[in-house]
């Protein structure tokens, strides 16, 4: 059984696929099991990945529905005790696994680690913002405002996604902000100070520049961690801070926009909560998938 088993998603990438596994296939580190999940590309990608058959397991679905189930979908499917992702569009350099694991030898209690990232943004490399400085250990409440941590940064322990749940599948975005935030909430987030991803972003076929508004998807991770009785109470009390803000800026963004019953609703959505009524991200769900978005 390997060490590693390491999940790609992807959909209708596939020179980008290619040059992802590729940069799994070269890792100094070898003792891992490589998943690609096709989730319904009607491009080339099978084509492209042929004479990669027999090094992979390849799992193709019919129809695309979205990286968290694509994700979910490969995790399903994983044969070791440790998990690492890699987007189609990003790379890893050659040593990453290697630096991740002797991490976590040498420091057994570390249940998941990511590292620093090259960023290319429309082809140039660009320095992230401070607001982007990923934290390490207990990451929680600086992750409620944005996400400060890269699927394909991540290596974690298998069993924690029997404690703590698979990705979202509901979310269409923001499922790796709401998966970090469940995690983050009980255990350390370990970081390595050194850049072993590359990470590409501004192309067209980017997930997050198809939705508008991703605080919407974010307002929704965190009511239904906030139901979900996972939390501290000084964690809480974080959370529904962060929760009054976001709702307020999105729902006055819809209020501009003349959407009054979706901006009434996100306004009003914190004071409802502290109320004690139950089953509000179920009621949220439909903001979270319109196609018109307001801010």
């Amino acid at each position: 059984m390997a060490s590693v088993s390491v999940i790609i998603p992807t959909f209708n990438r596939s020179r980008k696929l290619m040059r992802a596994l590729h940069s799994v296939m070269k890792q100094t580190f070898r003792d891992h099991e490589i998943i690609v999940v096709d989730d319904g590309s009607n491009d080339d990608t099978y084509q492209a990945l042929g004479s990669h058959m027999t090094m992979i397991q390849y799992v193709r679905k019919q129809v695309n529905q979205g990286v968290s189930a694509a994700r979910n979908s490969g995790i399903r499917r994983a044969s070791a005790p440790w998990i690492a992702f890699l987007d189609s569009d990003d790379y890893w350099l050659k040593d990453k696994l290697s630096v991740q694991m002797q991490y976590i030898e040498r420091n057994p209690g570390a249940l998941i680690c990511q590292t620093e990232e090259i960023w290319i943004r429309d082809g140039r490399r660009v320095n992230p913002r401070i607001r982007h400085k990923k934290p390490s250990g207990d990451i929680f409440d600086r992750s409620l405002k944005l996400c400060l941590v890269s699927p394909s940064s991540v290596v974690l322990k298998r069993s924690l996604f029997d404690e703590i749940g698979f990705f979202d599948e509901a979310l269409p975005v923001a499922e790796d902000y709401d998966m970090w935030l469940r995690i983050s909430c009980r255990y350390p987030v370990h970081l390595i100070e050194k850049a072993l991803v590359v990470k590409e972003g501004g192309h067209e076929d980017q997930l997050s520049r198809a939705y508008i508004g991703m605080d919407r998807f974010r307002i929704r991770a965190i009511v239904k961690l906030l139901e979900g009785g996972m939390l501290t109470h000084a964690q809480q009390r974080k959370a529904i801070e962060e929760l009054s803000v976001k709702c307020r800026i999105y729902g006055e963004g819809c209020m501009k926009r003349g959407r009054k019953e979706e901006g009434s609703f996100f306004i009003c959505l914190p004071e409802r909560l502290a109320s004690g009524e139950e089953l509000l991200s179920e009621l949220i769900g439909p903001y979270t998938w319109g196609d018109e978005p307001c801010v």
